[in-house]
């Protein structure tokens, strides 16, 4: 049995992206449907048996019928397939209100062959073409229902999400309970794991995320755990394997040089002992790529440097989100010929760019400085390091003489008054 395991699409987020006069669409969103493709394509053409869709189709709660249509569509090619397909609500699916409707409920709603919408912890026994699974379902958690609660009401952030954690902790421990061991049976879930290393999903959340242990989720009733929330794909225990698979598309620089992609497993079963493998199928996804370039105070052209570092990183910047990161002293920032610099990262996909304006320290570029130096000695000093030509020099140290013995007059004039 061959099962098809991925999390956290974010269709919507277009951040870094612009319209896409073709399609009307933005250019990120287009990246995030082309890695769905990718797992729709593969659980087609590979024949898999179950999809497990661990939740976050859309980037917020509420999408527009555009993008909500584009997640359509490629479900649609799954049902078409007679491919099972269960897809867990996620935090980013559901709605902000008891009463409401996920953004993915419309699927059960309108009864679409082999699309089962986990809206709440159950067990589904589907069957396949190799035979019946058990796949017990745990969607986020719904906080709002807990908050409606009279003995709730009253307590504080931190007191609501013990009791949170203790309500799925026991709902989890119930939901192994019904399985039938002598038959396959998965876990799908969208929950943070206390024990997972984070992601980009720490900047999508507000307010506290609850946690479950890994040895309350990580029952030994099931053969494969496959899980969503948490952006960064990792395997936190082997046996019984517990999985997450990570979001579809890089989404900001906090996955810069992770892997992105999908899990397949497959259960086999020989009389009543069963194996299983699972496998990462890395896919392309947009790459991110932070360039730190760091200009020495004597540099004579800052310029000339950036383009030197750019060159240097010219494979990898074609295509890729890139965000670059200058540093240099005050003297100089003048001196940066932008239009070059962007004209050198022209292949990029998107491009930022940050300095950091650095004081000139004493110790460093300003060691010539000191108290036993004049003002027309430290300004000659001063002129010598900017390999000001010696024709320039000589004029600019004229102008400079009369100013100070202006200053040096008018500070006499003061004093004797």
């Amino acid at each position: 049995m061959k099962i098809v395991h991925f999390a956290d699409a974010h269709i919507g987020l277009e951040t870094y992206g612009g319209m896409d006069s073709a399609t009307g669409l933005n250019t990120r969103v287009i990246d995030e449907l082309k890695a769905l493709d990718a797992v729709i394509d593969f659980a087609i053409s590979d024949k898999a048996d179950l999809v497990l869709f661990c939740g976050d189709a859309y980037k917020n709660r509420e999408p527009s019928p555009t993008y909500q249509r584009e997640f359509a569509r490629r479900i649609r090619r799954l049902s078409e397939a007679k491919i099972n397909t269960v897809a867990v609500v996620g935090n980013h699916d559901l709605a902000g209100s008891p009463g409401k409707a996920s953004s993915v409920e419309i699927f059960d709603t309108l009864d679409i062959d082999y699309v089962h919408v986990a809206n709440k912890p159950e067990i589904l026994n589907v069957t396949t073409g190799k035979g019946e699974i058990q796949v017990a379902v745990f969607p986020w958690p719904r906080r709002t229902a807990l908050l409606a609660r009279e003995d709730v009401k009253n307590l504080g952030i931190g007191q609501v999400i013990e009791q949170l954690q203790n309500a799925m902790a026991d709902k989890l421990v119930e939901l192994a309970g019904k399985i039938d061991p002598s038959k396959p049976a998965v876990l799908a879930a969208h929950v943070a794991v206390s024990s997972a290393k984070t992601g980009t999903e720490k900047n999508m959340v507000i307010g506290s995320d609850p946690v479950v242990m890994l040895s309350t989720i990580a029952s030994p009733v099931y053969d494969y755990i496959a899980l969503g929330h948490v952006h960064r794909q990792q395997v936190l225990s082997e046996h019984p394997p517990v999985v997450y698979a990570g979001s579809l598309e890089r989404l900001d620089f906090g996955d810069e040089g992770e892997d992105k992609g999908f899990y397949v497993a497959e259960i086999e079963q020989t009389g009543k002992d069963r194996k299983v493998e699972y496998a990462f199928h890395k896919m392309q996804a947009r790459r991110f790529l932070t360039l730190e370039i760091e200009v020495p105070d004597e540099e004579d052209d800052p310029t000339a440097r950036v383009l030197s570092n750019i060159a240097q990183r010219a494979g990898d910047i074609a295509g890729a989100i890139v965000r670059l990161k200058l540093s240099l002293p005050g003297h100089l920032a003048s001196a940066l010929r932008d239009g070059e610099i962007f004209k050198a990262l022209k292949e990029a996909y998107n491009v930022s760019i940050a300095r950091d304006i650095r004081k000139v320290s004493r110790g460093r570029g300003a060691g010539w400085i000191n108290d036993s130096l004049t003002p027309l000695e430290a300004l000659k000093k001063y002129m010598e390091t900017q390999n000001i030509a010696v024709e320039r020099r000589k004029k600019l140290l004229e102008y400079g003489e009369r100013l100070i013995n202006e200053k040096l007059s008018a500070d006499r004039g003061t004093h004797a008054g």
